[in-house]
């Protein structure tokens, strides 16, 4: 019997360890879904699955360096600009406890930067000279209902009188003529005067009253200050013609929850002098806003929530360089927060129909192609899953000459449990652009990742099933898309799961760093909070496994557009590929710098010579790195170079 027992233990012993070595035998990311920790973290190390699949590893900083990272942008000295403002904390808020992280990830080390305000949900966008634009953020977190003591909401301040301005005080009192309830401004505010309206003949017809917007809340607490109906306010401590020409209107004013509230404040980052230079604030308060490049250089800021925790309503504006002021444009265009806005290398403005998520479902969603000089907005037909577009990812496909995107995953408007796993694609240099899916995911997925590659392929990570992973619906999941041949290549999973309020970011060495996830809940059942995630993760993709990979160096790091610049390579013959690639400014899966731009070159001995092209659309000025691949796709590090 024992003899018997024996053999069975050895007959389950073989087929065990066949079944390991037939498992063995074989490459690919479901391994992961296999085997002991043990042998998955043995099967992921070997250099072939390496090779086939890249790999990751989770960058610990020391933990008084750890922050709530919201927002990251790569700097032209090679170094990641980490901020968090106060990291979607409350208690950061009240504190004033806001941060900000510069990251050398050749060093590894890593600095704090004194934060001016509150830079949490904030824009961001490359400049020319190599600053970063930083413009909104926060001026009060939300409350939700339940929280909220104090009935309060948004007063009109209309002023009537054609010959003057108004400006009102934080603190002004505002008592209704119908409900005679009192509530006071939180801000100051300037009423610009009434317009005199005349008809053809010149004849006076009447004055069209300035507006101003404001932010009231009740005296006192309780639900017995509540307004239920619209009416009229009179301000107190004004006289004569001023209280005559000087009044509020209001809708209800009540104990709703209430928004967060944006900021006017704008900065520029200098990566050299690793500080925050103020700059002349926006016109709008705005949190949740897209800073986009113009063909000139200057910068065009798009929506927001504003001072008082509304959408800001289409009133865009453009920040010069050149005098640091912001002006707005000609005419009024409204888009959800965090719209994908890319720069077309005609001049005009591709919106994906991609955004965050704040603003009404049925104002500003459809994709198209937007003049903003005359205002003029061509809508693109065929998207798929129209009505999952919140926090999706759209990305520029590399070349960027081809003008080719993909917009990737998506979910329902606001806190909706409905995601897509589509993809969809557009052509805009076609003769009638319109979307196609390209090929879907295995899952519904919001937040995904996107990373354009040196190699012209796109990293593809991440996201969640589910509203800010909700039900532990993180998906550790990476996908290598290959745009010549419009397929997705499954490789090795990530060991960090990213939702909402994550990102990644294209290194100079050829890897990509992920930052952030901000879960709702910490378990399936949705019973216990989320904790946000500090860690940062790299991925090496496998083209970074290869025995070598080709040498960049001297050169120049100044190449005007449509003119030329030469470099040494020691593998100059082998050279298939030069491209610059525009660095990342990311925020909620919202990345509209990234580009990869092909260049001309020749070749002679050791000697490369790139040519950058003369479209100052398809070149914006600014700093790039300029990558060289070899014949087998592999890249060298970055040079990094600026286009003047």
């Amino acid at each position: 019997m024992k003899d018997q027992a024996g053999r069975r233990r050895a007959r389950r012993l073989a087929i065990g360890t066949a079944v390991v070595l037939a498992l063995a035998g074989m490459n690919g990311p479901w391994l992961y879904r296999f085997g002991t920790e043990k042998y998955h973290q043995y099967q992921i190390n070997k250099p072939e699955y390496k090779a086939e699949n890249g790999h990751w590893e989770i960058v610990n900083f020391p933990e008084e360096y750890r922050q709530n990272t919201i927002h990251a942008a790569l700097l032209h000295t090679g170094k990641v600009l980490l901020v968090a403002g106060s990291g979607n904390n409350q208690d950061n808020f009240d504190a004033k406890k806001y941060d900000t992280r510069i990251w050398d990830p050749v060093k590894g080390t890593i600095k704090k930067v004194p934060t001016p305000n509150d830079l949490f949900c904030t824009g961001h966008t490359q400049l020319a000279n190599g600053n970063l634009l930083i413009a909104g953020g926060t001026k009060r977190y939300e409350k939700l209902k339940g929280d909220v003591t104090k009935a309060g909401g948004l007063m009109i301040v209309h002023n009537e009188n054609p010959d003057k301005p108004i400006t009102l005080p934080a603190g002004t009192k505002f008592t209704g003529k119908e409900n005679g309830k009192t509530f006071v401004s939180k801000d100051p505010v300037l009423v610009p005067r009434a317009k005199k309206i005349f008809d053809k003949t010149g004849r006076f017809l009447r004055n069209d009253p300035g507006l101003g917007r404001i932010y009231v809340e009740a005296e006192k607490a309780g639900s017995q200050y509540e307004t239920g109906t619209q009416d009229n306010y009179r301000i107190q401590g004004l006289t004569g013609l001023d209280a005559r020409n000087t009044y509020g209107i209001a809708q209800k004013l009540a104990l709703d929850k209430k928004d967060f509230q944006g900021i006017r404040d704008a900065y520029e980052f200098d990566p050299v002098a690793e500080r925050y230079i103020k700059v002349d604030p926006m016109n709008e308060a705005r949190w949740y806003p897209t800073l986009t490049t113009l063909s000139d250089g200057r910068i065009l800021s798009v929506s927001g929530l504003d001072d008082i925790g509304q959408l800001v309503p289409g009133k865009n504006e453009i920040f010069d360089p050149a005098t640091k002021k912001w002006t707005y444009t000609k005419n009024v265009r409204q888009f959800p927060t965090y719209p994908a806005l890319f720069p077309m290398q005609n001049g005009k403005i591709f919106y994906s129909g991609s955004n965050a998520g704040y603003g009404p479902d049925d104002v500003g969603r459809d994709p198209g192609i937007w003049d903003v000089d005359t205002n003029k907005f061509t809508k693109i037909p065929g998207l798929s899953d129209p009505d999952k577009m919140e926090t999706s990812n759209t990305v520029l496909l590399p070349p960027a000459q081809n003008e080719k995107y993909m917009v990737i995953g998506g979910g329902g408007v606001g806190e909706s449990k409905k995601s897509s796993n589509k993809t969809r694609l557009v052509d805009l240099k076609a003769a009638d652009p319109h979307f196609v899916d390209g090929p879907t995911l295995e899952k519904g997925t919001r937040y995904p990742q996107a990373s354009v590659l040196p190699d012209d392929t796109v990293l593809v990570s991440g996201g969640s099933e589910d509203y800010r992973g909700r039900s532990d619906s993180n998906i550790l999941q990476a996908r290598i898309y290959h745009p010549d041949t419009n397929t997705f290549q499954r490789v090795a999973d990530p060991l960090v799961g990213r939702n909402y309020h994550s990102g990644s970011v294209l290194l100079p060495d050829g890897r990509v760093m992920f930052f952030g996830s901000d879960s709702l809940y910490a378990d399936k059942a949705n019973t216990k909070p989320g904790k946000f995630e500090q860690r940062i993760e790299i991925y090496t993709p496998p083209y970074l496994y290869r025995d070598s990979r080709p040498s960049l160096s001297d050169g120049p790091s100044t190449i005007r557009r449509g003119e030329s610049g030469t470099f040494t390579s020691l593998h100059a013959s082998s050279l298939k590929k030069a491209r610059l690639i525009r660095p990342s400014a990311t925020t909620h899966v919202t990345d509209v710098d990234q580009r990869s731009i092909a260049l001309d070159f020749k070749v002679s001995g050791d000697k490369v010579t790139v040519t950058v092209p003369e479209n100052r659309n398809l070149v914006p000025s600014g700093w790039y790195m300029l990558f060289v691949d070899d014949d087998q796709g592999t890249p060298s590090k970055a040079q990094w170079v600026r286009v003047p």
